[in-house]
């Protein structure tokens, strides 16, 4: 191991062991995450401040980072909450950075600590991919914390990779994620484009300040997508913020993006929460009128799809992650799935495994549809379907989804040249004739056949009903038990509120 891969080493073991010291304290990943974050940004705007880079940052000297390393105590704490407090009011990135922020670190000697512990290092001198990984590591610890919530905003890293790969994005093109939690698809993308294109100087600079475009309504979410990005070298500490804290299914989209890689929030309603006359807290279902949806519905994930179809180009690709009543719900569901097979090209469907998501009993898959300019014949002619759903077992901790699982799927979606595909068939003859693989086609005509034109597609046998002699492990099986529980009652909630 080299000395700089040791030195990364060591500094990743400091940053998770003080965390666990934090923990002790009951201080949570998020908010030790959320400190860091503050903590980081102050150092690394520091460090640009001096040779060689000497650039003039946008940090009051009253706030500049020496004035945390030079107090302690009591007066480091008071220093502290003031800073938080009056760096939300500024503009830009740094109050977006600030922006409803706490002290979460209650022992001012811990706070010490950790300004010590971030003071030791040169931040901007580590490799980009180092303290990216320091960053992204503690967020998926996050998202492990099932208490937290915070696994709603992270999406599986594999399962984004293959997203991004079968895109392919190109440089120079605009890349929007409506819904973008802690950032991961922008991460994916850009280093999917640096990895794999040639870059000039000019598409080097488009990558970095002109590429990606988001939406994240939670300011603790957002703060954490931003300086992720800026670990990542995506922005910088002075750029404009290009993560909008608004929410982006109110108003139709200012501009439209060549591709957009998405996974909504789970859950079904759009609500707001209101204070009543009695002073109560109450919920209200939200409905968006949009005169360029093709229907008003309070249901959040048909109101993306839709966002997510007026938002793309003509000449766009998008990969959008959807749970499985987008697939087969009636009324306005129906609506929604002909309106997108008749004005996109709906090319392909990912059908997920559940164990993959924090959020339990998520049933999920993966639309991959084309933009197109407006026309009387619909687009979409064929639809290809991979089940990576029947018989696979995934768990978050003893079978993790990883990118090589994927790979078939990658490989025969062809993405070098979709319309040249071929269904996979099962070498065993005992299983009879006709298509029983993963990878199948269906056409326009048969889709639409089918009741309430159902994209909720599935062929394949399911092997541990038919052979009891080849059950899978008990606790995969309990786990199968568990998430089918929850998934039910995750739909018999949705039905109490829509009765509400």
């Amino acid at each position: 191991m080299s000395k700089e891969n040791t030195n990364t080493s060591s500094i990743v073991s400091k940053v998770w062991a003080f965390c666990q010291t934090l923990r002790d304290d009951g201080v949570g990943y998020g908010d030790y995450l959320e400190q860091l974050t503050y903590l980081l940004f102050l150092k690394m705007a520091d460090e640009y401040t001096k040779p060689p880079h000497n650039r003039t940052m946008p940090i009051p000297s009253e706030f500049a980072w020496e004035t945390l390393t030079s107090k302690s105590g009591t007066e480091l704490e008071t220093h502290y909450n003031i800073m938080l407090r009056e760096l939300a009011k500024e503009k830009g990135i740094l109050g977006q950075i600030f922006v409803k922020s706490q002290n979460k670190i209650q022992d001012p000697a811990k706070l010490y600590k950790l300004i010590a512990l971030i003071n030791a290092e040169n931040w901007i001198l580590m490799g980009v991919k180092d303290k990216g990984d320091i960053y992204e590591g503690i967020l998926e610890k996050n998202a492990e914390d099932t208490k937290s919530g915070a696994g709603q905003y992270f999406t599986p890293r594999p399962l984004i990779k293959a997203m991004v790969e079968c895109l392919r994005p190109e440089p120079n093109k605009t890349i929007a994620d409506p819904a973008c939690g802690t950032g991961g698809f922008f991460l994916a993308a850009y280093d999917w484009i640096v990895d794999n294109r040639e870059l000039d100087k000019e598409a080097r600079q488009f990558l970095k300040y002109e590429t990606f475009f988001g939406n994240e309504i939670v300011a603790s979410t957002r703060r954490l997508a931003l300086m992720n990005l800026f670990l990542h070298n995506i922005g910088d500490i002075d750029s404009d913020n290009f993560i909008s804290p608004n929410d982006s299914l109110i108003t139709t989209s200012s501009t439209t993006y060549d591709y957009i890689l998405a996974n909504p929030p789970f859950g079904k309603k759009s609500s707001m929460t209101f204070t009543n006359e009695a002073g109560e807290q109450e919920k209200e279902d939200l409905t968006y009128n949009r005169q360029d949806f093709w229907v008003t519905t309070s249901n959040k994930q048909l109101n993306f799809v839709q966002h997510i179809r007026t938002m793309l180009k003509t000449t766009g690709q998008a990969a959008v992650v959807l749970p499985d009543n987008v697939l087969f719900e009636g009324g306005v569901g129906e609506t929604v799935r002909k309106k997108l097979l008749d004005t996109t090209n709906l090319h392909t469907i990912l059908r997920l495994p559940t164990g993959i998501f924090y959020a339990n009993g998520v049933k999920a898959n993966v639309l991959f549809f084309d933009g197109k300019p407006s026309s009387k014949d619909p687009w979409t002619k064929e639809v290809w379907v991979y089940d990576y759903r029947t018989n696979i077992h995934h768990t978050l901790k003893k079978n993790p989804l990883k990118l090589e699982d994927l790979r078939d799927f990658i490989t025969l979606y062809n993405a070098e040249n979709i319309n040249k595909r071929a269904e996979t068939y099962n070498a065993d003859p005992s299983t009879g004739s006709g298509p029983e693989g993963r990878w199948r086609k269906f056409t326009y005509d048969e889709i639409m056949a089918r009741d309430k034109t159902s994209l909720d597609i599935t062929w394949l046998k399911d092997k541990s009903l038919a052979d009891l002699d080849n059950l899978p492990d008990p606790d995969v099986l309990a786990l199968d038990i568990v998430e089918n529980i929850e998934a039910g009652l995750a739909s018999f909630r949705a039905i109490i509120e829509g009765l509400k």
